[in-house]
């Protein structure tokens, strides 16, 4: 079983209160827009500020989905190559020890893939495995856990990285004034996050002792390993989450009916999932969920009759930050390492949704 070591979550440096980027969206709207609709859509989704790539008066200025893109392309190397430093000096592994990179994004276009642009920065061996990820959207920083466990599985010796870097108020359309794009600028935010594993016959794989350094919050804790791995696509949903792409860039595709259909069906995905392994949902004691939205989560936590407490820190984390699709349950892990992981040999769920319409589960045990 792969074993985490450990976990990093960076920002860019431009942090802002959801009350101030409200304000200034609702400066950009057309003349015939409602202001009050926006302010109203930024107070419902339980998001108290975010990071962003840019200072937020910079917005305005963008012109066009080419100059968006290579905005994109410099500053999510740049934020990537602090991630995978950040979490390789807290696992106390050398960057020429990573064997295989796993990057995801869905916020920008890269070829080469961003794993390449900052491979020489970030220290890696010109040899090293890459395994980039696209089109997973939300659902990426699961399924990349997944993905690089199966790369850890088949060579049980090795490390691995997993990266995510999402900057999504690159996407942001300021003319386009359907509810699923007032929804988007209200509720996603700019971050990455990186995480360090390794294989089973790995000497590092029994425990974390002897790495890290004493500064980290989690140095000379054992992460979770992974056990197993569900992968689901949920047909004719097709439409109900991902990137309508034409020449003014990504414009969002967010379906009103995506809480009903995590009702219809995710639910019991997990309740499936986890009997395999002779468990139920109560027996889970980490909720590592991708924090997607105030609705998703409350539909999740009702149909698995979960405790208030359960999904705190998917809550406290999209207050924080807002949802940084693909790295937010990165996020949301690290947080579950920092702040008091569960006993040993207590069982985790990762789980994260995104386009397809996909489901991403991940059992943990630490």
């Amino acid at each position: 079983m792969t074993r985490v070591l450990a976990v990093s979550a960076v920002f860019p440096p431009h942090r802002h209160p959801q009350a101030e980027i409200a304000e200034e969206l609702a400066r950009r709207l057309p003349p015939a827009a409602d202001p009050g609709l926006l302010r109203r859509v930024h107070a419902s989704v339980g998001v108290e500020a975010r990071h962003l790539a840019l200072p937020l008066d910079r917005y305005g200025r963008l012109d066009g989905f080419g100059q968006c893109n290579d905005i994109y392309l410099e500053l999510a190397r740049d934020l990537g190559t602090r991630a995978v430093r950040a979490a390789l000096d807290e696992a106390g592994v050398a960057p020429e020890e990573v064997d295989v990179i796993v990057s995801t994004s869905v916020t920008g276009i890269a070829a080469p893939s961003l794993d390449a642009r900052l491979a020489t920065a970030a220290g890696l061996r010109p040899d090293v495995r890459r395994v980039p990820l696209f089109g997973l959207g939300c659902a990426g920083g699961a399924a990349g856990t997944a993905r690089l466990h199966d790369q850890l599985i088949g060579r049980p010796g090795d490390v691995g990285v997993l990266l995510s870097v999402e900057l999504c108020s690159l996407t942001l359309q300021a003319a386009d004034t359907s509810m699923a794009n007032l929804v988007s600028g209200a509720l996603f935010g700019d971050g990455a996050a990186a995480l360090v594993a390794v294989g089973a016959e790995h000497p590092r794989h029994a425990g974390h002792p002897g790495g890290g350094t004493g500064g980290h919050p989690c140095a000379g804790r054992s992460g979770p390993v992974v056990v197993d791995c569900r992968s689901r696509l949920h047909p004719g949903t097709e439409d109900l989450l991902g990137w309508h792409v034409g020449e003014w860039g990504l414009r969002p595709v967010l379906g009103s009916e995506l809480p009903e259909v995590v009702r219809l069906h995710v639910g019991e995905e997990i309740a499936s999932f986890l009997a395999e392994h002779d468990l139920k949902p109560q027996d889970v004691a980490a909720w590592v969920c991708h924090p997607g939205g105030p609705k998703v989560l409350d539909v999740l936590a009702d149909v698995l009759g979960l405790p208030e407490d359960a999904l705190s820190p998917s809550r406290r984390s999209l207050a924080r930050a807002g949802n940084l699709s693909s790295a937010s349950v990165l996020h949301v892990l690290r947080d579950t390492l920092v702040d008091g992981p569960p006993e040993p040999g207590a069982p985790g769920l990762m789980l994260a949704f995104g386009p397809g319409f996909s489901s991403e589960l991940v059992l943990l045990r630490w």
